[in-house]
């Protein structure tokens, strides 16, 4: 099957629609059609998706494609190693999403030099295992038989097979996914304010001593945090309760209360605080920066809407008229609050030409809703439907306008769109 054909039935699969239109609407973005285009006038081919279903397509194949850009590095820089299986591969391929791939690569991943690497280079893997399995009852007797020019005592040999145990915790797929739900439930953003700072961080002073939980953290006070940290007045730190961190990875590593039990819960334990808590603490962070920008984004949207959405001509009821020829004139009453009163269609035009109809449409209209201003768009047909509207006798003066159309066919085919008016075509 070919990459758009997977693509196609996978997100036929996510939508619940048949994979031959995902597979027309595919092709259709990558001929160039855009998404309003593509909903309002190849309904015929694609099933009539909506705007909504046909935004999801062209999002989620951009991810798909990333995804296997990403996937098809990591399998050949494993394969360059000579550590690709077969079982392996199955894996990689079968994984559908980046964190999945890149826990999976995560122990092939090429590495600077770690105090892991130098024990492994000492010898010391074997020695790892044998730990791990927590079998050995004289754990010092047998270290010993892992001394060389490098490894000069037995603390030295358990010291280097605990670096690589805390290494293999770091990278366990398992310990990895338990903990980022520990950190998505439980993780608290902690802010110190930096070493002398006080003063010139003055404008940070509210979290010069903050802590609450992460999920909580509303996204204008996570920026806040976070310019605070970039501009060097505050420390900022984000994990769970380390207890419970630990209580997790125990539950996963331990296997009893021996010497040699003890041995692996250090490792584990070191493994946790120097390798497998940053490297979370980073993801996270990461994470709520893109979803507080997200919020700050829509924030900023809907106040920058209001202000671009305050009337021209102050409060006043409008009538607005969507010219047109073969479909009729679509025409609305709004109030002086911008809300939608009334919407029907007139057809004073040819091949109709139902003027007298529409004029006696239009004086209801403006009589029943005390109209003061009308809106005639500028597209097709719309210095016609500019004439007939001041051919027209009005018993209050009227202003007509005409109005640029740009924008509005985009936007009747947004989600914002279908959010606002759902019942309306």
């Amino acid at each position: 099957m070919s990459t758009e054909g997977k693509y196609a039935e996978l997100i036929a699969e996510e939508l619940n629609i048949d994979t031959q239109y995902a597979a027309n609407t595919l092709k259709l973005l990558a001929e160039g059609a855009t998404i309003p285009f593509i909903s309002r006038y190849r309904k015929e081919v694609t099933g009539s998706l909506d705007e909504e279903q046909v935004g999801y397509i062209q999002e989620r194949s951009e991810k798909l494609k990333e995804l296997d850009k990403r996937r098809s590095s990591i399998i050949s820089s494993i394969h360059e190693q000579g550590k690709l299986s077969e079982e392996l591969k199955n894996k990689l391929e079968d994984a559908t999403t980046l964190v999945e791939l890149e826990d999976l690569y995560l122990p092939y991943k090429p590495k600077r030099k770690t105090r892991a690497s130098v024990a492994k280079e000492n010898g010391l893997e074997p020695l790892a295992r044998i730990l791990m399995a927590q079998r050995e009852l004289n754990i010092i007797s047998r270290a010993k038989e892992f001394l060389n020019e490098n490894v000069v005592s037995a603390e030295d040999a358990l010291q280097g097979a605990r670096d690589i145990i805390a290494e293999w915790v770091n990278e366990n797929r398992r310990a990895r996914t338990l903990l980022r739900n520990l950190f998505e439930k439980e993780a608290f953003i902690e802010a110190k304010v930096a070493k002398n700072k006080e003063e010139e961080g003055e404008k940070y002073k509210n979290y010069f001593e903050h802590r609450e939980l992460l999920r909580k953290c509303p996204s204008h006070r996570y920026l806040a945090i976070r310019r605070g940290e970039e501009e060097g007045f505050l420390k900022v730190s984000l994990a769970p309760e380390p207890e419970k961190a630990l209580e997790i990875l125990e539950n996963l590593f331990i296997k009893g209360d021996f010497d040699i039990s003890r041995q692996v819960f250090m490792a584990v334990s070191d493994g946790y605080k120097r390798l497998l808590a940053p490297s979370l603490e980073t993801e996270f962070k990461a994470i709520y920066k893109e979803k507080s920008d997200e919020e700050a984004i829509r924030v900023f949207a809907e106040n920058l809407k209001q202000l671009l959405l305050a009337s021209p001509l102050g409060q006043r009821n409008v009538l607005a008229i969507d010219p047109g020829f073969r479909t009729g004139c679509k025409v609305v009453c709004l109030d002086a609050q911008g809300n939608l009163k009334h919407n029907e269609t007139i057809y004073p035009h040819p091949p109709q030409k139902e003027s007298k109809n529409a004029s006696k449409k239009i004086s209801s209209l403006v009589s029943a809703y005390k109209i003061e201003a009308i809106a005639i768009g500028n597209g097709t047909a719309g210095r016609e439907t500019e004439q007939f509207i001041r051919n027209m006798k009005f018993s209050r003066d009227m202003s007509v306008f005409i109005v640029s159309e740009n924008g509005a066919s985009v936007y009747s085919a947004s989600p914002v769109a279908r959010e606002e008016f759902p019942e309306y075509d």
